[in-house]
């Protein structure tokens, strides 16, 4: 497997054509044929779909609520940072259940992503205060693969934290075009055991690869191919986001009883 970070994409805005930034900007020097082919897998950032779908937005764009005044007060109090309620408005209106409302906003998005501060992002926006992830990111991916030639599979990627671990690392939050595990339950082992449980999450490590070559901060290649993946003579699944009631984590946190 190979995977290129395609460089010079520069600064997105509404409305920008994604898709034709993509296939002008790739360079594939050493192979023939198109620079994207249909068997490749395009991973994009969700910074830049979100900025070509609008979703820049500014503080005053959320006058804050009686809740959100009350949580940016209690992680003022609890983190000693000065808190924004505005931002916390922000936050609110981007998820469908808070999670933990201090030291940190954990909540989940309204397409079913679990993340801090509903994944609202405040670096790299030079005309506006913050970025919201795209609406429905596998639409978004859905969109960015029908116009690109021969209709690769595209995955939009978004950085996240982890429960237990230090560190964020590249997950993917919309797909289209592929499935995004491959299940494994059913096979054998090298000793003859059948596999009960093991479902891969292919689209999350390949968003984690492609993280890889889009760095952080400054780097600015907020997109990469992969080449030659193979999925495999596997079953393929679309479930990512865990469903509530498999969740014990998610109940833990709501006072269940485990």
């Amino acid at each position: 497997m190979e995977l290129l970070a395609v460089e010079g994409i520069g600064e997105i805005e509404a409305g920008d054509d994604l898709a034709g930034l993509l296939v002008d900007r790739a360079d594939w020097a050493d192979r023939t044929g198109p620079a994207i082919g249909a068997d490749d897998i395009v991973c994009v950032a969700s910074t830049i779909v979100s900025k070509t779908e609008g979703r820049e937005a500014d503080l005053t764009d959320f006058p804050a609520g009686p809740r959100a005044t009350e949580i940016a007060a209690r992680l003022e109090e609890e983190t000693g940072d000065e808190k924004d309620p505005r931002f916390a408005q922000a936050v609110l209106e981007e998820s469908t259940e808070v999670l933990i409302e201090a030291p940190f906003l954990l909540t989940e998005t309204r397409f079913g992503h679990v993340t801090v501060n509903a994944g609202i992002d405040r670096s790299n926006i030079p005309a506006k205060d913050l970025l919201r992830l795209p609406k429905q990111p596998a639409e978004s991916a859905a969109r960015i693969r029908a116009a690109l030639p021969g209709k690769p599979p595209v995955i939009v990627t978004d950085t996240s934290g982890r429960p237990f671990r230090h560190g964020q690392r590249g997950v993917a939050i919309g797909w289209a075009g592929m499935a995004a595990s491959r299940d494994w339950r059913g096979e054998r082992d090298r000793d003859g055991r059948e596999l009960g449980v093991t479902v891969q999450c292919v689209v999350d490590e390949l968003a984690g690869a492609a993280n890889l070559l889009m760095g952080e901060g400054k780097n600015g290649t907020p997109a990469v191919i992969v080449h030659d993946f193979e999925f495999g003579d596997l079953a393929g699944s679309e479930a990512v986001f865990r469903a509530v009631e498999t969740d014990y984590v998610r109940q833990a946190l709501r006072g269940w009883s485990l």
